[in-house]
């Protein structure tokens, strides 16, 4: 079973790579090269110190997950590219990764083009970091618990679309129950997000799941990358969500009955 993921350069999208290179007889990653210093550096964030500070936080979490994934396993084609470089490759760029069996996507940027309609076709799975359709779009588990509704982080796991995170629902997946803070809550999912799918992909029943349509009236946010700022972070530490709080706010959460997930 060869795999292709199209993903990013951060230690939990290296996780991911290193984890599907161990169930697969071939890997390919299209990886999209973002700083490793968000908020020191300016790139798909503004550089300011409050987002260094944010994201310090949340590269502490990262660490305590996936400290180990600092390397790329040697049994990985890899093609390194530039983020936002990915919708001007040419197939015969790629060629070679684009003869798998199974198609990933987490933490690209958002593919157009061709390459999207090759994906649909091959029915390529997206790992979004947010539980749609009630979060979609950029930074969608800040964003719940910005909103106070920590029962709303999670993950989504559904089949590419050309909508952004609109993809019929495999499967959702929570946070840990035990955590120091709310980035390891958040953090936590992604951990989760990749065993899960893993473990599903090397047992065959990744594809068995009947999958659910989204349904937009359940829709809380859909936010893009500008509407992250200085101010709304300077909001959202002013709130000090405790994990009292989210311990309480998390026995709302939805009826099983509505979505497919663990």
């Amino acid at each position: 079973m060869k795999i292709t993921i199209f993903t990013s350069n951060d230690l939990r999208h290296i996780n991911l790579i290193n984890k599907l290179s161990k169930i697969s007889t071939g890997c390919f990653a299209i990886i999209e090269g973002k700083t490793l210093f968000p908020g020191e550096v300016n790139d798909f964030f503004k550089k300011t110190n409050l987002m260094k500070k944010y994201f310090t936080d949340v590269k502490e979490a990262e660490k305590k997950f996936f400290s180990k994934n600092r390397f790329i396993n040697k049994n990985v084609k890899c093609k390194f590219i530039r983020h936002g470089d990915l919708n001007y490759l040419a197939k015969k760029d790629i060629l070679e990764a684009l003869n798998s069996d199974i198609y990933i996507v987490f933490g690209s940027s958002y593919i157009k083009g061709w390459l999207i309609n090759f994906l649909i076709n091959k029915k390529a799975i997206n790992i979004h970091m947010g539980l749609s359709p009630y979060y979609r779009g950029s930074s969608c588990n800040f964003w719940a618990l910005y909103d106070n509704n920590p029962h709303l982080v999670g993950a989504t796991i559904h089949y590419l679309s050309k909508g952004l995170d609109s993809g019929k629902i495999i499967f959702h997946v929570f946070p840990d129950k035990k955590f120091n803070n709310t980035f390891e809550y958040t953090m936590s999912v992604v951990k989760n997000a990749h065993y899960l799918l893993s473990k599903k992909i090397k047992n065959k029943t990744i594809f068995k799941t009947v999958p659910l349509k989204q349904n937009y009236k359940l829709e809380k946010r859909y936010t893009k990358n500008k509407d992250f700022n200085d101010k709304i972070l300077q909001d959202f530490y002013k709130k000090k969500i405790s994990i009292k709080q989210i311990k309480e706010n998390i026995k709302k959460r939805f009826n099983k009955n509505k979505f497919i997930y663990n």
